[in-house]
């Protein structure tokens, strides 16, 4: 795990859960930056030559260690296996649905020195709401 005064990144061991099948394990990165406060970028290295992202609200994923949450493309929630506390993580896309889980403890690591950069209720402050409009203006 990586932090600096603006960036959080980490590496997370994941299993795809597979259907009448053993999981499969498989690693995300986890990519946070003050610039975008709300967001959580996860790549997931599914063996294929660029990793599959998805982006998250960080909210999402700290609620979801605690109780279920989301719906629609994507829904978070805990669960404990063998007497670990874990987190499960369901996708879904036009391409398809997966379902991942993973253990609790780092992810909540990472969240922890998320909000270490941007403490939660000020994530507006690190905003520069007039560039975002311009952006998003301009061609």
């Amino acid at each position: 795990m990586n932090s600096s005064g603006t960036t959080a990144t980490a590496e997370l061991g994941l299993r795809l859960v597979v259907p009448d099948r053993t999981a499969v394990p498989l690693v995300a990165r986890l990519d946070y930056t003050a610039s975008d406060p709300y967001a959580i970028k996860v790549a997931f290295h599914v063996g294929e030559d660029e990793p599959v992202e998805w982006i998250f609200a960080r909210e999402l994923l700290t609620v979801g260690i605690v109780r279920s949450v989301g719906e629609g493309d994507v829904r978070v929630w805990p669960s404990k296996e063998s007497g670990e506390r874990m987190i499960n993580i369901a996708l879904s896309s036009p391409f398809g649905q997966a379902q991942f889980d993973a253990s609790i403890s780092p992810l909540a690591e990472f969240l922890h020195r998320t909000y270490e950069i941007v403490p939660a209720g000020e994530e507006a402050d690190f905003v520069d709401l007039d560039a975002e409009i311009e952006q998003h203006l301009c061609p």
